[in-house]
């Protein structure tokens, strides 16, 4: 069952990253990735701290989607396991961002109860394993092609590594729950980002 189109999760993933005009400087880029050498004079921080307080709201919203998915009680020990590590992945995003938004002078976003992600994720309609599945697939596409979206965007090549690492842990996790749901390998070469 589907509980979003992928237009309402793709776009805001793309938008906050820079479609529609919203994309981070290579500072906030460089210091997200923990990596000084990567960071460069800021063109906008504020600007900069409202795109990643985007981000940090998405990073709490797949949290709490993975958190739903947990105490649903509809997932099988073995994905279960894999749903906690990758929590535990989208956890380390918003602490990296979080301490990217301090370090530019931002207060982050705080996370929302989970009622309201379950309501805003439509989790009362998930009714078997598949149902998690799908949703947190989605949420994994969107993100990878979210972060493939804004590769081109940098000239510097270790910025554009930043985001490839990220988009490679988004496509790692999307392509386990799919393998995970059955579901055959894209059918055409290209097919991320697109």
């Amino acid at each position: 069952m589907l509980i979003k189109t992928e237009e309402t999760i793709v776009a805001p993933r793309r938008n906050f990253l820079g479609k529609g005009g919203a994309v981070l400087s290579a500072a906030a880029v460089g210091i997200l990735a923990g990596n000084a050498t990567l960071v460069r004079a800021a063109d906008n921080p504020a600007g900069d701290v409202a795109t990643l307080n985007v981000a940090l709201g998405l990073e709490h919203e797949a949290i709490g989607a993975y958190q739903l998915g947990a105490e649903s009680g509809l997932l099988q020990k073995a994905v279960l396991d894999v749903a906690v590590a990758f929590q535990g992945h989208h956890k380390g995003h918003r602490d990296a961002l979080m301490a990217t938004i301090e370090k530019l002078g931002g207060k982050p976003v705080k996370a929302k109860s989970l009622d309201e992600y379950a309501k805003a994720l439509g989790a009362g309609g998930l009714k078997s394993q598949a149902d998690v599945l799908e949703l947190a697939a989605r949420l994994e596409l969107g993100a990878t092609n979210a972060y493939l979206g804004v590769i081109p965007s940098f000239a510097d090549k270790g910025l554009a590594k930043v985001a490839a690492r990220l988009a490679a842990d988004e496509t790692m996790h999307w392509t386990i729950l799919s393998n995970a749901m059955g579901k055959s390998l894209p059918a055409n070469a290209l097919s991320f980002g697109a």
